[in-house]
């Protein structure tokens, strides 16, 4: 039992043994990654090299990348801001916005009403009213529709009612009422005696 193992060892290690070196070393292309602006053309891609633009407009060409533009260090603060809060450290009273002295709360009114315009200033614009109005328009557009629907389906109903009334008489041996409406006999005046 042995010997038939090694021979098929064997055999197997002459079949890999015969499979080409330039096979066993084919190696992965390399990717190149590439930032383009505006219209500038894209690199070709060879055979060994896959090229991938990431295309920018035009206006970002000589800008600080986007993900290095905006951080929380307290380092890459500007100095005027530095300032500015150094400004507010000894300042007590009136419009100050402390809890010393006996106007402080003024400067803290103040300050919550100048936040709330510089919020309102960058806000996308979105405002209350408008999303009122939007809501009210997209509701009072299928208004019309809605109501159409609500009145078949209540006449359908009618009609069920109407019918199931026909087969209950039927089945009971009464006449079936007609579907034209039958005029009422008029009341029978009192003849003086």
């Amino acid at each position: 039992m042995r010997p038939i193992c090694a021979a098929f060892a064997t055999l197997a290690l002459g079949l890999v043994s015969t499979v080409p070196a330039h096979a066993q070393e084919a190696a992965e292309p390399k990717v190149n990654m590439v930032d383009v602006f505006g219209k500038d053309k894209c690199p070709e891609s060879s055979d060994d090299t896959i090229v991938i633009c990431k295309r920018y407009d035009e206006g970002e060409r000589f800008r600080i990348p986007e993900s290095l533009r905006t951080s929380a260090s307290p380092q890459n603060e500007a100095w005027n801001q530095k300032v500015r809060a150094y400004e507010m450290v000894g300042r007590s009273g009136t419009m100050s916005c402390s809890p010393v002295g006996a106007g402080g709360f003024t400067g803290c009114t103040g300050q919550l009403i100048n936040q709330a315009y510089a919020e309102k200033k960058t806000a996308p614009g979105v405002r209350a009213s408008q999303l009122i109005a939007e809501e009210r328009a997209k509701r009072l557009s299928t208004i019309d529709q809605d109501a159409a629907e609500t009145q078949a389906a209540v006449e359908m109903q009618e009609e069920q009612i109407l019918a199931r009334r026909r087969l209950e008489q039927q089945a009971s041996g009464e006449p079936a009422p007609s579907s034209e409406a039958e005029p009422r006999p008029e009341a029978e005046k009192p003849q003086p005696k």
